[in-house]
């Protein structure tokens, strides 16, 4: 890819997307609504570089130059001709995110790829009021953005597959691991999976099967300790198709099939139970401590990296 990455919105997301970018070697301009807010954006990716330095999964020499590679702007107008990526990160509301598409679609050359975040909306909807709806594509980061590798590129229904391919490029020099969704469809892939998992568990829990620790250890202790090098496709043809179908058949008549939110969990948010915000849901957030458990998770994450990093390169 040649010229500048913008990324456009500088929260959470936009932080970690920008910090990547620029530990990746590319010139990345931080765009919000206005300077404060992107300096505030540019001070949290500088904090994901720091910990991806810090730990190992860049080098100090990489956090120095990226930091140089971190840019704050209010406007693109001045870069137009000099971008060669955008990806936005905005508030998730639709007419939002086609009002700025629409404005990069006028404001870019035709070949620049226009990316969105979006976690939920369709990528096709986001780009109805452009001319150039064939080089807009999804780019869902996972969070925390800057220590997942995994990127779901979801295609429109116009989008390009060689625009696609482009992106899927970059982002893997970005140390990212970019998986290409061929339709347009809500959840995109990972969240389609992940749902289904929340599904059975709050069933679980509902019918009085397991307590809500118990399952989430099952979970982090069992499969989840075998997925970040064994999937369940690859598990499958490990364990033979005819013994899958067989368990299949066993288990899958009794397992939770409903296609709409669970009672269960509808009663404990009309009881004012909203997790973590209302220290009140599965777990009693009075007394854990969630910046705790923030920390953990990271640092799984991080050492997971890591290890496969090195599973890889063996």
């Amino acid at each position: 890819m040649t010229g500048s990455v913008a990324v456009i919105g500088s929260g959470m997301m936009g932080s970690a997307i920008a910090a990547m970018s620029a530990l990746a070697g590319n010139r990345t301009l931080m765009v919000d609504l206005n300077m404060e807010k992107a300096l505030n954006g540019r001070k949290n990716a500088l904090e994901c570089i720091k910990m991806r330095a810090d730990n190992g999964l860049n080098t100090q020499e990489e956090a120095v130059l990226a930091a140089d590679n971190l840019i704050c702007c209010g406007s693109l107008k001045k870069e137009a001709e000099n971008i060669g990526l955008v990806i936005e990160a905005i508030v998730e509301q639709l007419p939002a995110k086609q009002n700025l598409f629409e404005e990069l679609d006028k404001l870019l050359l035709p070949t620049v790829p226009i990316c969105s975040n979006t976690s939920g909306l369709r990528i096709t909807d986001i780009s109805a009021k452009c001319m150039y709806p064939e080089r807009t594509i999804t780019t869902h980061f996972w969070l925390p953005g800057h220590l997942v590798p995994l990127v779901e590129l979801v295609m429109g229904e116009k989008t390009r597959e060689d625009i696609a391919l482009c992106v899927r490029d970059e982002l893997t020099h970005w140390k990212k691991v970019p998986v290409l969704v061929k339709r347009d469809v809500p959840g995109q892939l990972a969240n389609r999976i992940f749902q289904a998992i929340i599904r059975e568990s709050i069933d679980i829990v509902a019918s009085g099967l397991a307590g809500a620790e118990d399952v989430d250890a099952a979970i982090s202790y069992g499969m989840a300790m075998r997925f970040p090098e064994w999937g369940p496709l690859k598990h499958l043809d490990a364990i033979g198709l005819d013994l899958g179908i067989s368990v299949q058949d066993t288990v899958l008549p009794d397992i939770c099939a409903v296609r709409h939110s669970n009672t269960y969990l509808k009663n404990l948010v009309d009881e004012g139970k909203l997790g973590v915000k209302s220290k009140q849901g599965f777990y009693d957030w009075k007394v854990r401590d969630i910046e705790k458990e923030i920390r953990k998770r990271d640092q799984f994450i991080i050492e997971t990296v890591k290890l496969v990093t090195r599973l890889d390169k063996g």
